[in-house]
């Protein structure tokens, strides 16, 4: 089935696609002004979730409540300190069985899982103990 895209989108595709990074709305919005591609924020907001309902692209929440868009291309995990906010991507999946079964249990169509871990960095916990 084909997917059918808004403009907006497709502009927000083209711009994903040449980052190596996840980017939020706001940054994102930035970029696409800098190309001179006129579009509102609230276009982008828009055109972030439809892009996310049909599995295009993923979105990870920060502990700072931020989110990060980036293409749907692999899970993700990271580690992620509560006080710097330092975030370390990790490529162990224990959970991929579990995908699995949960497809065939329930029949749910799953487009990608994110695993993260909250604690603090080495940094951080000596900066604690030294406190």
């Amino acid at each position: 089935m084909k997917v059918r895209r808004t403009r907006s989108q497709e502009q927000i595709l083209n711009l994903l696609r040449g980052l190596k990074r996840p980017i939020s709305a706001q940054d994102l919005y930035l970029e696409l002004r800098q190309q001179e591609i006129s579009i509102g924020l609230a276009t982008v907001y828009r055109s972030l979730d439809g892009l996310k309902l049909d599995g295009t692209v993923q979105v990870r929440t920060l502990p700072t409540g931020e989110s990060l868009y980036s293409l749907t291309q692999e899970d993700r995990h990271h580690l992620t300190c509560l006080q710097c906010g330092n975030s370390i991507a990790i490529n162990e999946c224990p959970v991929h069985e579990l995908e699995n079964q949960l497809h065939q249990d329930h029949q749910f169509r799953i487009y990608y899982h994110t695993l993260e871990f909250f604690g603090l960095c080495p940094d951080c916990q000596s900066a604690t103990a030294d406190s």
